[in-house]
């Protein structure tokens, strides 16, 4: 993966959402209009943090954020996510 040009600022963290799930655990297959927005991505890259409070992701970390987390950009031909590191969930 090349490096991305975008640095968040403070407790924000740029997330690019892995592809969505295609088939189910039993083998059928969904068909793209019933597929479900990710939930799942990779950090790409994360601010500094806040005085206080230290980003505790880090580049590379696959996470889980809440569905209608984050603002959506493309750049570079790519769709990325930028979020409060508040709204990532988990850390997987």
């Amino acid at each position: 993966m090349s490096e991305v040009k975008i640095r968040p600022l403070a407790d924000r963290v740029l997330v690019m959402p892995l592809a969505a799930e295609t088939k189910t655990a039993s083998g059928l297959i969904i068909p793209d209009t019933a597929q479900e927005k990710p939930q799942r991505g990779k950090v790409v890259a994360v601010g500094g943090g806040k005085k206080d409070e230290p980003i505790t992701v880090a580049v590379g970390d696959e996470v889980l954020y809440g569905k209608y987390a984050g603002t959506e950009l493309k750049f570079e031909g790519s769709d990325y996510l930028i979020m409060r590191e508040s709204d990532i969930l988990a850390i997987l």
